[in-house]
């Protein structure tokens, strides 16, 4: 047998699980509904109320729901059967989304309808992952978490960046806002069904005995302090962190100017950049998944990540199209390998029992810079040339992961728990 053929092997040897396959159906639905209704969402806004100040209102609310419920997700997943989360999150999403179908194709729709709408999206998704996170490992055995997460890696960006809006696109021009949103909601009551069929398993001690359950804070309390305690992890964090507050910026607010000042279909041109950045991790994703994880897991995954933001800089310095592409290509691919072995690292190492609030805390962490960071990319291109920003945010996470990988000491974690077995 070939390497090839052992890598691909490799790579879907988790969809021969019955449970997975059902995971994985489920989790392509949903992600495909929440990308289509990025579309769906901002064409019934326009036809309501055609305004920009209306249509980031009702944006708020995805990205609101998300921020506000994700530490709470992370302890409900350690506390309660994580089957039951998955069900019970995606079947209230599910229903919110049909109600809301509802509502525009009887043309009774409202702005705070949509509003709502999104932010139980952002809500369902800060409890259904944390969930999904936690309840992999009880269906799969830990040589399978790696490509299990490559496949997940690969099928976020295809479906949720690029087949769900481009439907999204479609249906909207050709019919309007209201058939797209039944498509939404067809796709999360499916993700629902599918979910009914996953069997039960075994949960860990503090998920299945609630007289022995502490308060919500404690709770909390104890996830911090692990975290805190657990070098690795804390370092891990604090590079992410800083990684999302260098890059997200420039990347979501001047990448369109460089596009503007250097080409003449602007907007075609950005959608490109974007397509390639998310075909990158999807490539990413796969390749790592086909892999066996490194023996030196923690310094790959942070000089994946910090390395692979060089190219960045590229777009500083060069203005040809194909060498813009090719540079988000190569940050899209080494981003999405890098969070694969994170999120399988996460699964193999983290007690079970504590696995959903520490993966609750790092969506936490991460998702509270991206805003900060798109926030002051605008102000700072005002004091520093657009180009300039690009060779700083292409450079400075690399030598952010040197520092990480010292002061972690992710030598000493990867050669007391070898993984690469």
């Amino acid at each position: 047998m070939s390497n090839k053929e052992t890598g691909t092997l490799r790579t879907f040897r988790p969809l021969l699980t019955r449970d997975y396959r059902l995971l994985f159906a489920a989790v392509a639905l949903e992600v495909f509904g929440t990308g289509l209704w990025t579309i769906v969402m901002v064409f019934q806004v326009i036809e309501l109320n055609d305004s920009p100040l209306a249509l980031s209102a009702v944006a708020t609310g995805l990205s609101l729901g998300l921020f506000s419920c994700s530490v709470l997700g992370g302890i409900i997943a350690d506390r309660f059967s994580k089957r039951k989360i998955l069900v019970i999150v995606q079947g209230i999403t599910a229903l919110v989304m049909a109600t809301t179908a509802a509502l525009s194709m009887t043309g009774m729709i409202e702005l705070w309808h949509i509003g709502l709408a999104s932010f139980f999206m952002g809500a369902g998704s800060a409890f259904f992952y944390p969930a999904y996170s936690a309840y992999l490992p009880q269906v799969l055995p830990p040589e399978q978490l790696l490509a299990a997460n490559g496949l997940e890696g690969a099928v976020r960006p295809s479906m949720g960046q690029g087949l769900g809006p481009a439907v999204g696109g479609l249906v909207v021009g050709a019919f309007f806002p209201a058939i797209g949103a039944v498509i939404v909601a067809v796709s999360y009551l499916l993700a629902f069904a599918i979910l009914l069929f996953l069997q039960p398993q075994k949960e860990p001690s503090s998920a299945t005995d609630p007289a022995e359950k502490s308060s919500l804070l404690n709770d909390l309390r104890s996830g911090v302090k692990y975290v805190a305690g657990t070098r690795w992890l804390f370092w891990t964090l604090i590079f992410g962190s800083v990684l999302a507050l260098i890059v997200q910026g420039p990347v979501e607010v001047l990448l369109p100017f460089l596009a503007r000042d250097r080409f003449d279909d602007a907007e075609a041109t950005f959608g490109f950049l974007l397509a390639a950045y998310g075909i990158g991790g999807a490539v990413g994703s796969l390749v790592v998944s086909s892999m066996k994880l490194p023996r030196r897991y923690l310094t790959f995954m942070l000089l994946c990540w910090g390395g692979g933001t060089l190219p960045l800089a590229v777009l500083g310095l060069a203005s040809q199209f194909w060498v813009m592409l090719g540079a988000l290509f190569i940050v899209g691919a080494a981003t999405g390998a890098g969070v694969v072995i994170w999120g399988t690292l996460l699964q193999r190492l983290v007690p079970l029992e504590m696995l959903g609030r520490v993966a609750s805390l790092d969506f936490f962490v991460s998702i509270a810079f991206m805003p900060v960071s798109v926030a002051i990319a605008g102000p700072l291109s005002l004091v520093m040339p657009v180009e300039t920003i690009f060779i700083l945010a292409g450079v400075v996470p690399a030598l952010i992961a040197v520092l990480a990988i010292a002061a972690g000491k992710m030598r000493s974690t990867e050669e007391q728990h070898r993984l690469d077995a």
